[in-house]
């Protein structure tokens, strides 16, 4: 079982934060996400996309934040779960809680922060009649490990930033990709449409647009797909994997069992206090959370986190009273020992 002081749910902006809030607070976390990698949509649906409300930043990438918020809390050693759904809560008799994940991952909290963002990301499935029969045997909505890839010949159909940089990055892996797009236009970042245009000129990548992926082949496992081309004939190409990259529809899954009180898919939050929700011990930040006057921002998630650590310290030490101290006066102290601070003045005295 995983131990740690406060058990975040979900490792996007708002939850990565939180790490650190909670480090300066000498206070350890755990994050839990149902994606392969931490960040949340910044990493998954729009790595490539410029953000221009984060402050200090005139402009910075999605992916590029998700990279400065790991950096900013690798002292503080955070701990992951990712790729497993948060699927339970049990409260124990002491007040803690059990939160166990939907491959039977059990963590064990004095304190929960939901910071699920829109909450739990299903992908979105092209309406194929048999598609289920080939899922986790050739069929695919997220990659999570590339080398699976390696030597095979690949079908990737989609239009955004994530069917653009997997079809670049796995034209060193596989043995063949194709790209699928319903639109000759892609919704994806310039500089990656220009490198996908670039590949297929050096016969790299082939790309069918305006197309769809119509039918799967295949018995015990996928063999290969029928093709769409506008004004053309249905033909049949080859694949030992087909990955369907539209997006990922959000939910708030199993949470929304949890007894929390929910209105219009968010959870309703004290935000006069610390973000804490119906039941003591819970809170909920950024997007996933309701309350009046409330701005779905990644900044405001920033601010949340930070309240809720303040509420969380307390809970975890009723008898500690904590005075905070200004990072530019106290540093920052790393769990790994190191420290960061501000020069020391000079004391000279003078004759």
């Amino acid at each position: 079982m995983i131990k740690t002081d406060i058990l975040i749910i979900g490792a996007g902006p708002t939850g990565l934060f939180t790490v650190f809030e909670a480090g300066l607070l000498k206070l350890r976390c755990h994050l839990i996400d149902a994606l392969p990698q931490p960040g949340g949509q910044c990493s998954e649906i729009y790595p490539k996309k410029p953000i221009y409300d984060i402050p200090a930043y005139p402009e910075i990438l999605a992916g590029d934040l998700t990279d400065k918020l790991m950096e900013q809390i690798k002292q503080f050693e955070p701990g992951f779960t990712l790729g497993e759904r948060a699927d339970t809560i049990k409260k124990q008799e002491d007040g803690t809680f059990i939160v166990t994940t939907n491959k039977g991952t059990k963590h064990h909290a004095p304190v929960v922060a939901i910071a699920g963002g829109l909450g739990s990301f299903e992908p979105r499935k092209p309406p194929i009649p048999n598609i289920a029969d080939f899922e986790d045997n050739g069929v695919e909505y997220m990659i999570k490990e590339p080398e699976l890839y390696r030597g095979k010949d690949v079908v990737i159909a989609g239009g955004g930033d994530s069917a653009l940089d997997w079809s670049i990055f796995l034209t060193d892996i596989a043995k063949s990709v194709t790209l699928i797009h319903r639109r000759n236009e892609f919704r994806g970042a310039l500089d990656s449409v220009d490198k996908v245009q670039e590949l297929k000129n050096e016969g790299k990548i082939n790309l069918i647009t305006p197309s769809e992926v119509k039918g799967i082949l295949g018995k015990d496992s996928l063999q290969g797909v029928i093709i769409e081309k506008k004004g053309e004939e249905p033909f049949n190409l080859k694949a030992d994997h087909f990955i369907a990259l539209f997006g990922l529809a959000p939910k708030l899954g199993p949470i929304a069992n949890w007894g929390l009180e929910i209105e219009k898919n968010a959870i309703k939050v004290n935000n006069a206090l610390d973000y804490q929700t119906n039941i003591p011990g819970i809170y909920a930040i950024g997007d996933v959370n309701t309350y009046p006057g409330k701005l779905k921002l990644i900044l405001c998630g920033f601010h949340e986190a930070t309240l809720m650590c303040q509420s969380a310290y307390q809970r975890i030490y009723p008898n500690k009273k904590y005075v905070m101290k200004y990072t530019t006066v106290g540093g920052v102290q790393g769990f790994d020992g190191t420290k960061k601070e501000a020069p020391k003045a000079v004391v000279k005295a003078i004759n």
